[in-house]
């Protein structure tokens, strides 16, 4: 009977402890996912027109407080690619903050010919909505033709909206489409005779009082002087000789030398355009990004914040001069400085160790194909006056009429679907004979239909690539690739947006919180950036991802 009062005892307190579990399980105040040592803000920054070998070759030259600093306390991807074409700026900002390429996200090129609109159009135009800050329509933009999120977007859905995303550049679509659908700002300097931060109706009716005061402060007049270089001319020995035949001129120079002081640089009222093609560009957007630093509080609190950064001027100083001018030296030597003052200032605002950075480009670039061939290696330039004309003819003899090709753009041919049926002649056979007709001009290396991308999953190589690009519902119906180191541009100035590796080749650089220190050389590629900030920062993967966090970064 002993035995039995204390076992009903024991059964009792058992049945206590659990009721009181679970009472004190109901009370318990839930916790969020985040933890205090998440970022309070992630910086990601874009640079226009970077090859990887920029950080190899200059890295000699850098301080120890901008891309070294990155490299070496940070992550290094030393094979990172873009996994398709077109190479260029519009599908370079969206694939690296969708983490998808063209044939999801849908910007398949800065411009492209719209098969429904029967027009040419702007990756990032939209006249739905009126420019802020600017009586032109330079302000007339939103991200309105991307069709997925990006993971700034991500990130404001998971906040319920309350981190902030801010994003800045020279370039309307550096800015548009890395701030996503739901930036809370996107801000683009309009040249000209203007020299202004401006924006669009899209994410605002008024600029906040502290970018009118930018814009009046004098700072960017100030950016309207000769350009000398930051270092002794005599110690850039990684580049070629100043005075050539590869590189364009600046009004009324005479030589593409340095200095470069003429009147369009030097006029403080008027020509605000130039500025871009100096490193003052990218020192003008550092200045503006550590003024929204500050004035929008970024990084302050434990909700995360996104500050998307976009270097443009390296791209137009690219194009102007050349992968191997001096100039672009210069410009990343200047580039690594206004780094430095950017991580200093992060530092200092957000705290040591409170932030994560990644630092990727768009596209690479082709050194200059003239330059090339003065060294006995293979280069060219496609004619495209003959080329048209060859397939004019080739057109007018083989189904007797010319109008069978609505546009040529992006290294696509856009066929007219209408005129093919009239012919009553199947489509993919129309696409295989124009394609085998591309195939058999001199400057041409390969050649696609769009039956082809449609019917095939392609793995690696060229095919793989161009398919990347290809979208089912935007893209042409025959696509070409050139020679290596063969281009469609002037023969001073390098230029971007082929499948070869010269590029696609860019570097990526992740450093700060959440990151591991390390490098790799296995192959990444641009649409893994985004979900591997997603991962780091436990967040959804934007909605169109293929590709895959990269595990070796993440602490």
């Amino acid at each position: 009977m002993k035995n039995y009062a204390y076992f009903v005892t024991f059964l009792l307190l058992i049945f206590c402890l659990k009721l009181d579990a679970q009472r004190k399980q109901k009370n318990k105040k839930t916790t969020p996912v985040e933890t205090t040592d998440a970022s309070k803000l992630v910086v990601g920054i874009i640079v226009d027109q970077m090859r990887y070998d920029y950080l190899t070759r200059f890295w000699n030259h850098y301080g120890s407080d901008g891309f070294r600093r990155l490299a070496e306390q940070g992550f290094n991807a030393k094979n990172h690619h873009f996994n398709y074409a077109p190479t260029s700026t519009g599908p370079g900002h969206t694939s690296v903050y969708t983490g998808a390429s063209p044939s999801s996200h849908g910007i398949i090129g800065n411009n492209w010919y719209d098969k429904e609109k029967d027009a040419s159009v702007y990756c990032a135009s939209d006249d739905s909505y009126n420019s802020v800050g600017t009586t032109s329509d330079a302000g007339k933009m939103s991200p309105h033709r991307m069709l997925t999120t990006t993971i700034t977007d991500q990130l404001r859905l998971h906040t319920q909206m309350r981190g902030k995303t801010i994003a800045i550049a020279l370039k309307d679509r550096g800015a548009v489409l890395p701030g996503g659908h739901t930036a809370n700002a996107a801000y683009w300097f309009e040249g000209d005779d203007v020299g202004k931060w401006i924006t669009s109706s899209y994410y605002m009716n008024t600029l906040p009082k502290w970018v009118d005061d930018f814009n009046a402060s004098g700072k960017i007049q100030s950016y309207k002087k000769a350009w000398t270089t930051i270092k002794d001319i005599n110690l850039y020995v990684e580049s070629g000789v100043d005075n050539n035949n590869y590189e364009g001129l600046f009004e009324t120079e005479t030589t593409p030398t340095f200095p470069h002081s003429t009147p369009n640089l030097l006029d403080k009222t008027k020509d605000f355009e130039i500025i871009k093609y100096t490193p003052w560009g990218n020192s003008l957007t550092t200045d503006f990004a550590l003024e929204a630093l500050e004035k929008e509080s970024l990084g302050t609190d434990n909700i995360t914040d996104f500050l998307a950064i976009s270097y443009s001027s390296t791209d137009y100083i690219g194009h102007k001069f050349g992968v191997n001018s001096k100039e672009v030296q210069d410009a990343y030597l200047r580039l690594d400085l206004d780094l430095a003052r950017l991580l200093n200032a992060l530092d200092t605002k957000v705290g040591a160790g409170k932030y994560t950075v990644f630092l990727t480009a768009d596209h690479g670039a082709i050194n200059v194909p003239a330059y090339l061939s003065d060294q006995k290696i293979p280069a060219g330039y496609l004619d495209w006056k003959e080329t048209k004309t060859k397939l004019n003819e080739f057109l007018t003899y083989t189904y007797g009429t010319t109008d069978l090709i609505k546009n040529i753009s992006n290294n696509q041919v856009f066929l007219d679907t209408k005129v093919v049926a009239n012919l009553d002649i199947d489509l993919d056979e129309v696409q295989e004979e124009i394609a085998q007709e591309l195939l058999s001009y001199d400057d041409m290396d390969k050649t696609f239909t769009g039956y082809q991308m449609w019917q095939n999953e392609y793995t690696k190589g060229i095919p793989y690539i161009l398919q990347n690009g290809w979208h089912q519902k935007r893209s042409g119906d025959i696509l070409f690739v050139l020679k290596p180191a063969h281009i469609s541009y002037p023969r001073m100035g390098s230029t971007h947006g082929s499948p070869m590796i010269y590029d696609t080749h860019v570097p990526l650089l992740f450093y700060g919180n959440g990151i591991k220190k390390g490098s790799t050389v296995n192959r990444t590629e641009i649409p893994d950036i985004a979900p591997t900030v997603a991962a780091m920062l436990g967040i959804a993967f934007p909605n169109g991802t293929t590709g895959k966090p990269i595990l070796e970064v993440l602490d």
